[in-house]
């Protein structure tokens, strides 16, 4: 089984010289062998062909996922030193390259402890998005409870024409559009100008927090209240507090992925698929926080209403001969937005099982080479929310970072104190 690697998995893959990995941390209570977690890590590839690709190039250099048996996903063990030993260890893993030619492109760590352990799934992001993650989280943890337990077989995505309807595909004027729209593209994108080098990322880092789940059930209320969405709250707060720490240096953009489920109902929770929708978030500096969380929160709801995911991927896949100018303009030009902001709500995976407890799941964090590297992730886990903040000091100071870190969460407590007054 193969297929040719979609234009944004393209993307992301690059030359294959520079990691673009998402590492999914989560932390368990109980006692493990390696026998179980192997078992259960064969079990997700025995569902899930694309756990056992490869990557190979044709003789015009396309690359192409194909599935090899031979793959099995490799398990790093450590010994446990402290409760953070997973911070350290997933900035580790963003630079370990994938040998994604002979490996394939997912491995397993497992920081052992005697009564707990961290774990974390490490993907190339060509192969896998956060929605994906929690699905084969979800699965691994049924199978390391339970051996035998039954998660299906997944119905692999082969190529574009399993995600766009084919009246659509076929569709003489939609095609042409596609076309029209990718070829304009193509043809702006050379002659944007750019830098001869790209940015000096310098050092990465990865900030980490959580509130608590008073707190945070408070900003829940707070958002009922206010009539908008949890993700619009904190893309407000986002947005204030770089302006506030960065000053004249702030774009006052956030970058919000969309995903692209909510559109495409033929990507099922458990495809293993890594394509993505954008829209990006800005704030009116003339109003205050109040009236611009209504002000984002109309923009949302505009922008995502435009959203068509069958169109972009039929724009990018006419395109396949500007990737490289693409990615050029993604590594050399000059940064337009302060972050990428992605929360991926509450996520629904059980706590207790018959053999361990899953005590935590802490947001995932991803670093790559094109362009900007700073990225927040929010996720919600037994009531608390968390926050994995990474960047680095090329494009945003550590001491920055920590600024932003206090301020999200003195603007978050400030709003709640102010609901409870009024």
């Amino acid at each position: 089984m193969k297929r040719r690697l979609l234009f944004g998995e393209r993307m992301l893959l690059g030359d294959g010289t520079e990691p673009f990995n998402t590492v999914i941390p989560f932390r368990l209570k109980g006692t493990f062998s390696l026998k179980d977690i192997q078992h259960a890590l064969d079990q997700l590839q025995a569902k899930h062909p694309w756990l056992k690709a490869i990557i190979k190039h044709d003789e015009k250099d396309i690359p192409w996922f194909e599935v090899s048996e031979k793959i099995k996903i490799p398990i790093r063990i450590l010994a446990q030193k402290s409760d953070i030993d997973w911070l350290e260890e997933s900035k580790k893993e963003w630079h370990k390259t994938f040998n994604y030619k002979e490996n394939g492109l997912m491995r397993f760590v497992w920081i052992k402890g005697e009564e707990t352990s961290e774990m974390m799934f490490v993907f190339h992001h060509c192969l896998c998005d956060g929605g994906s993650a929690m699905t084969l989280l979800y699965e691994f943890l049924q199978l390391l409870d339970n051996p035998s337990a039954e998660i299906g077989l997944e119905n692999p995505i082969l190529g574009i024409q399993d995600v766009v309807p084919s009246e659509i595909l076929a569709n003489r004027r939609q095609q042409l559009k596609a076309k029209f729209i990718g070829r304009l593209a193509a043809t702006a994108i050379k002659f944007i100008p750019v830098g001869k080098k790209a940015v000096d990322r310098q050092s990465d880092y990865l900030v980490h927090w959580k509130l608590d789940k008073d707190t945070s059930k408070e900003l829940i209320s707070y958002c009922k209240s206010q009539q908008i969405t949890v993700n619009t709250f904190l893309s407000a707060t986002v947005l204030q507090v770089f302006k506030k720490v960065r000053g004249e240096k702030a774009f006052n953009k956030v970058s919000c992925p969309v995903d692209i489920r909510r559109f495409a109902n033929q990507i099922k929770d458990d495809h293993i698929f890594a394509f993505g929708l954008m829209i990006v978030v800005s704030a009116n500096q003339k109003m205050n926080f109040s009236e611009n969380l209504r002000l984002i929160q109309a923009s949302v709801e505009r922008k995502t209403a435009k959203l068509n995911p069958y169109i972009t991927m039929m724009v990018m896949e006419s395109a396949h001969d500007a990737l490289k100018n693409f990615t050029k303009l993604l590594k050399h030009g000059k940064s337009s937005n302060d972050c990428m902001f992605s929360n991926l709500g509450r996520i629904q995976i059980p706590h207790q099982y018959k053999e361990f407890t899953l005590e935590n799941v802490f947001s995932p964090s991803v670093i790559g080479p094109l362009g900007n590297t700073t990225t927040m992730v929010a996720s919600t886990f037994r009531g608390e929310m968390d926050f994995a903040f990474m960047g680095s000091e090329g494009y945003l100071p550590y001491v920055d970072a920590l600024a932003i870190r206090d301020e999200v969460i003195k603007t978050i407590k400030k709003q709640i104190e102010y609901l409870a007054v009024s």
